[in-house]
């Protein structure tokens, strides 16, 4: 049976019905351009407010997931009617592996739509449901510091039964912001790439020798299309490549590595083009941080 992944996304939501279809569809097929590079297969489907993605090899697909522009988080779920008894029946068996002596628990529960029951009401009987079934295992409710959380999200006719959720980079889908080609050059300009892809943006990626390995191996992980140009050492040979790609791809602007000490310069290299620099603000360490945990999710 095909695991089962409950997508949600922030941005979008936000936005006016024909914006937010169209962003909702370019972060559909996002979604399936990283299954379909990756070799796996995968169906997605939607309601107002999520998506669902079904594969046959859920760890693989819900990383795949946390890659995609515009995700803020993705679950693997389980679904059953919303009938409470099925509810109960089912939660009981999952949380049971994950129970043990004495432990603190809570029940975080969500309705969507009409129903008999609230969600303090859910989550209270469920609560009660547990203590009751496994009553010499000395549990505790505990809604502040819990160390097992048992969510219960109510959709309408159906419900989706999970325990975890692993972020994705939020922003916007890729796609829905232009055309731009970053000097990828060193961790700096690969984050300052990967800040503009979140942004919706696509970005190709120019790479002098320090650089190659941050574009293909980590940038190109979020997105399977991206142009990657490889040059040699020294600025002339950067500054063409970025020119080049840039006309080519009909970029609306470049993305640069830069501290506010070389604007002047560089503007007048680059003429009219609009030049961002996202990173210009962030301190060496802060850009470490930063892309040690882009990387983390790429991997």
């Amino acid at each position: 049976m095909p695991a089962l992944l409950l997508v949600r996304y922030g941005e979008l939501a936000l936005k006016s019905p024909p914006v937010r279809r169209e962003f909702e569809s370019t972060l559909r097929r996002n979604m399936l351009d990283l299954f379909v590079a990756a070799g796996l297969e995968g169906r997605v489907r939607a309601d107002h407010g999520h998506m669902y993605v079904e594969s046959s090899d859920a760890e693989q697909a819900i990383h795949l997931v946390s890659r995609v522009f515009g995700v803020t988080s993705v679950s693997i779920v389980h679904e059953v009617p919303t009938d409470r008894a099925t509810i109960t029946s089912r939660l009981l068996e999952l949380a049971e592996p994950r129970l043990f002596p004495g432990a603190r628990f809570a029940i975080r529960a969500r309705r969507t739509g009409q129903h008999t029951f609230t969600s303090q009401e859910l989550g209270r009987d469920l609560g009660g449901d547990i203590l009751d079934r496994f009553p010499t295992l000395g549990l505790k409710v505990d809604l502040e510091h819990p160390e097992v959380e048992l969510f219960v999200e109510v959709r309408g006719p159906r419900t989706y039964l999970y325990f975890d959720r692993l972020p994705g980079p939020g922003g916007l889908p890729l796609g829905v912001a232009g055309r731009l080609v970053a000097l990828v050059d060193s961790t700096r300009g690969a984050l300052g790439a990967y800040l503009m892809m979140k942004r919706g943006c696509r970005v190709g990626f120019v790479t002098p020798v320090g650089g190659a390995a941050l574009a293909t191996n980590i940038l190109a992980r979020y997105d399977p299309h991206a142009r990657i140009v490889a040059v040699g050492e020294g600025a002339e040979n950067w500054a063409t490549a970025v020119g080049e790609v840039a006309e080519a791809t009909h970029a609306d602007g470049v993305v640069l590595p830069l501290v506010v000490e070389d604007y002047a310069a560089v503007r007048d290299r680059w003429g009219d083009r609009v030049i961002f620099s996202p990173t210009v603000g962030l301190t060496d360490e802060e850009v470490a941080e930063r892309w040690e945990r882009v990387v983390s999710r790429a991997s």
